[in-house]
Parts: C-alpha cells; structure tokens; sequence
C-alpha cells in the first residue's frame, strides 16, 4: 500500500470501502488525485456536484458567506435561510402552503418525513409507513428502516417499526394502501437499485390511492431533485402534486445541506418543538445552495440535462458494445444495464482509463455527470467509455 492507505487504513473507520484514489483537486467536470492524473467525473460525488468542480458561482458564494456568517443556530432567521425556503417551494411548485424545513444531508431529511408520516396520525388508526422494495433513503436507523434492502438492515435490527415494504407494483399499491397507512414513500428513479425507473403510471396511481385514504405521499428527491432528470424534480415528469419532497445532494453543488419541502395540508402537521438541528439551515450552506440552484436556474441547466441525457444515452448504445444491454434512467442520471454481473471490473476499467464511474451494484454502472457538461465532454467520454468496456471484456 502507499503511504496514504496507509495512513487510512490506520484511521478511517472501517464502515468505509477502500478508497479508489486520493484526490487533490477538481475544475469542471475534472478532477485530479495526488500524483497529478486527470480523470473525467461522471459520477460528481454521486450526484451532488451540481455546478462541477470549483465553480466560480460556488466559490464565490462560500466566500461572500462565510466572511459575514456562517453559523447562528435555528434561535435566530438569516436572509440566506429565508430566500433558500423561497426558493425550493418556487421550485417544487408547492403553492401558497408549501413550507420548508432545512437540516444537513439526505439521511436527516428522510427523518423528518419520516416523523412527518408519523403525525400524519389523527385518532391513532394510522399505524402503517408504505415504502418500496430496494429502496434507498439513508443509513440513520430511522431512514435505514425506510431502506428496503435486507443486507443493509440486518446488523441494525431491530429498526424502528410500523415500515412495510412493498413491491413497485400497481397490484401492490392496490392492496397495501388502505385506512391505516400513514404515508408511501418513493424515490421517482432508485438510484442505489441500479438506476430503476418506477413503472409508467405508478406515481400517478399512488397519489390517487393515497388521496384516497388519507395517507400522505413522500417522494425522495435526494438523487432526483435539482434538476438531474431533465425536470427540477423528478415527480415533475409525472405531473402530480406530492405531500412532500426530500431534498440534498445536488441542491448543494458540494456543500452539506438536506431539506424538507411540505405542500398544502403537510405543512401544517410540525408544530413548534418537534424537529430541529443544530446546523440545519445555517446560513452559509443556504447561501450556497441558493447561488447553486440560481445558477442552474440562470444557466438553463435543467434543459441542459435532459438534452445530453438523450445524448449520453445514444453515445452509450452508438459503441455497440456486447457489454451494454441498455441504458437506464432520465437526464443526467443514467444506468448502463451490463451483460454480465461484472461492474466492478468495469469501474476498475473506466478508472484505468481516466474515467469515474460507479458500480451501482453487479450488473449496473451509473453515471451521474455534473448538469455543466456539454460536447466536448460528451466525445471524452465516449473516446474513454468505449476503451473501458475494451479493457473490462479482456478480464
């Protein structure tokens, strides 16, 4: 090992992987490790570097805040706090009613709606929380509950309860949802499942069915939200009105920060005392998750992904690799569905050739690239993906 994995591998905790490359600096959608090699980013920290590396709208916002304040804790309102809620409510098109509570990651989102579901409990009757199989919303025991992925579960039980999982089937929505479901949560694309897009229709029919009964429906935008499908947020494509969003990752171009957003009657179900966070909604990671959504904004980005999404997607299947039996996903989130259960070689491979990629599990490489990118970084990664899928076919 070199002197770095080394030192990790004395200190690190060992819940973490071992690192692919220890990174020095980025620009763009490039980044480069220690020893000087470039790589061409694909993944942009799993789907959180909106604006790429070292943009000058996030540089120049971390600056301006964090020369004025960073930190004041929730006792006190900040004007970056303020225009973020704003923002996100605009966005989300939560409407006159729509509210917006802000923590630090996607995990600590996913908690709040999870408390939210629970309020959403008048007389005691509901006592169910409907999410999907493979589903991902976090490894904080209560969003690990929500997450319908057996192996990640197992060592922590048992978890909070009340949580059932079903499949993303309109059979099962029909016969799972009923009076006593408190709320379905649903990520519009599992991203952690291998890029798995729902089934045409389905969120349409749960939010008919969760209308219904009563039951609040929750769409995880973590992965989806800030524009990354070619919509500002995933259920958009649906065009259906949800009871709430998560939110994080690509809202934040970099910077930690989680939110949740509320429409119409589930904004009013918080009351005073019952969540908060100690940094959430501090005002420097607010002032630069607004300077990175008004650059997305500003920069036509949301277009942008859904027109090289297409692209991407016809670059992939233009190589004819017999390595490639599709291409999953929505905008500039993408899963290349692999002929063989061999993604960690791919991974390995892309790497070998200057490219970061992710082996979403054995079968599937996901592409998550920074909303900025354009032709030429579209030709790079087509020159650099075919010579990967050369070498991952060598064994």
């Amino acid at each position: 090992m070199t002197a770095w994995q080394d030192r990790f591998d004395a200190r690190m905790m060992r819940s973490l992987g071992k690192p692919l490359a220890k990174l020095a600096r980025g620009e763009g959608a490039r980044v480069w490790d220690d020893e000087g090699r470039e790589y061409l980013d694909f993944l942009a920290g799993i789907a959180v570097n909106s604006l790429g590396h070292a943009h000058p709208v996030f540089v120049e916002a971390v600056s301006r805040q964090a020369a004025t304040l960073a930190h004041v804790s929730n006792y006190f309102a900040t004007e970056p706090a303020l225009a973020l809620a704003e923002r996100v409510v605009r966005l989300s098109g939560a409407g006159d009613r729509g509210r917006a509570w802000f923590g630090n990651s996607g995990a600590e989102a996913n908690e709040a709606a999870f408390k939210l579901a629970r309020l959403n409990n008048s007389g005691g009757a509901r006592t169910r929380v409907l999410a999907l199989v493979d589903a991902f919303h976090g490894r904080t025991m209560g969003s690990l509950a929500l997450t319908g992925k057996p192996h990640m579960r197992q060592a922590f039980e048992p978890l909070p309860g009340g949580v059932e999982h079903i499949p993303a089937t309109f059979e099962a929505l029909e016969a799972n949802l009923d009076d006593a479901v408190a709320a379905l949560i649903v990520e519009p694309i599992q991203g952690e499942a291998g890029v798995v897009e729902l089934p045409d229709g389905f969120l349409e029919r749960a939010r008919e069915l969760t209308r219904r009964h009563g039951a609040l429906l929750i769409v995880d935008e973590i992965q989806t939200g800030a524009g990354r499908t070619g919509a500002w947020f995933g259920f958009q494509h649906a065009g259906i009105t949800p009871d709430a969003i998560t939110i994080a990752k690509g809202i934040g171009g970099g910077m930690p920060i989680g939110g949740l957003v509320t429409f119409g009657h589930a904004s009013d179900l918080f009351q005073k005392g019952m969540h908060g966070s100690t940094f959430g909604g501090n005002p420097l990671a607010t002032a630069v998750a607004g300077a990175v959504l008004g650059e997305i904004e500003r920069a036509g980005l949301v277009e942008n992904a859904a027109r090289r999404g297409v692209q991407l997607r016809e670059r992939i299947l233009g190589l004819g690799s017999p390595l490639v039996s599709g291409v999953r996903g929505r905008g500039l989130l993408a899963g290349v569905a692999l002929a063989e259960p061999i993604a960690t070689r791919v991974q390995a491979a892309a790497l070998e050739s200057g490219l970061i990629v992710n082996a979403a599990n054995d079968s599937t490489i996901r592409l998550a690239p920074p909303l900025i990118i354009g032709d030429a970084e579209l030709d790079e990664f087509e020159a650099r993906f075919a010579r990967t899928l050369d070498l991952a076919g060598r064994g």
